[in-house]
């Protein structure tokens, strides 16, 4: 009757035995201390309490030793907790340099997936057995938050910026995906499953799902939105050309710089004056609603534009031709006056 019952999910990842076993410690050592208080109420309640009307509590002058041991004891386990924690929590927050990247879109009520060759889900997710997967993930619309028990696997997913967070199954099976944040009417409803698959037969759902890759597609897209007409390589660059950009440091005007990630091109793509880079004038428009036509929602060519810019190596620029020339300049600004 009770051979399916479950106290806890299964621990099917890397981090799920860490995370557990910093649970099961902090569980233990609050409840021992939740033990030995009750008792220790209990017990002086009996022995000190009041016989008769003339009773009297004696004076208590202290007791060094004791008031150092209860002192020392809990600062000693609390600083053990501490950086037990912060160890698990730095290994949980930074993914392995070889993780495979996966992007994933919360939306009222659903989970939309998109893996690097193209390949899309909607409330499933595959990943390969014994490989770090880094999830990229943004809202669509409120704060939804991606959980799956199985992998002891927890994060915000907000509008308007990038979230990480990795994993590395162990166990290959199907896992259940839960949305943990209250987001709506049919929140109970925004779930889906995780399929973790040996390498094999993982490639072979990738090959039974092939599509033209994001960086492809983002390709077809950044002249279309006439991107090539200030990023080209050629002497009429209006804007910084955008080749080996994705993991450097940028300056940027005024003093300072910022690292060249998802989220900084997706700010940069949306408010591009919030930073601008150095040596370079703030005359990009925004792309904020623009990017949406037809099926292919804001979010989605904004995966496109990231994972072709970050595919950019060198001398990969586009140049502009006669499809898309120079923009006009008008003989009267400063930036006429340049040329």
């Amino acid at each position: 009757m009770f051979a399916d019952l479950r106290l806890f999910p299964e621990q099917a990842s890397t981090s799920a035995e860490k995370v557990d076993n910093l649970f099961f410690f902090q569980l233990g050592v609050t409840s021992a201390v939740a033990l030995l208080i009750t008792v220790l109420i209990v017990y002086f309640a009996v022995r000190y309490r009041r016989r008769t009307a003339n009773d009297r509590t004696a004076r208590i002058h202290g007791a060094l030793g004791l008031e150092i041991f209860w002192t020392a004891v809990p600062f000693v386990l609390f600083i053990l907790m501490f950086v037990w924690g912060a160890s698990v929590f730095f290994a949980n927050a930074r993914p392995p340099d070889d993780a495979l990247t996966v992007y994933v879109v919360g939306k009222q009520w659903m989970w939309k997936v998109q893996h690097p060759d193209g390949q899309r889900e909607i409330n499933e997710l595959h990943v390969p057995v014994g490989r770090p997967v880094k999830l990229v993930m943004t809202s669509e619309d409120v704060i939804h938050d991606f959980f799956v028990p199985a992998f002891r696997t927890k994060a915000d997913v907000l509008p308007g910026r990038y979230t990480t967070i990795w994993f590395q199954a162990t166990k290959a099976d199907r896992y259940h995906l839960f949305c943990s944040q209250y987001c709506g009417t049919n929140h109970s409803g925004m779930i889906g499953w995780v399929h973790a698959l040996e390498p094999a037969e993982y490639d072979n759902w990738l090959s039974s799902h092939a599509e033209g890759s994001l960086a492809l597609k983002g390709r077809q897209l950044f002249p279309k939105l006439q991107c090539v007409s200030c990023h080209s390589a050629d002497s009429h660059a209006r804007a910084p050309v955008l080749e080996g950009l994705y993991g450097t440091w940028v300056p940027l005007r005024g003093g300072g710089r910022v690292y060249a990630d998802d989220g900084y091109i997706r700010e940069s793509i949306l408010k591009p004056r919030a930073k601008v880079v150095e040596g370079w004038e703030p005359i990009m428009p925004t792309f904020d609603g623009q990017l949406a036509d037809g099926d292919l929602t804001q979010e989605y060519a904004l995966l496109l534009l990231i994972a072709y810019i970050k595919s950019l190596g060198r001398d990969q620029t586009p140049v502009r031709n006669e499809e898309f020339p120079p923009p006009a300049v008008n003989p009267n600004t400063p930036e006429a006056e340049k040329r």
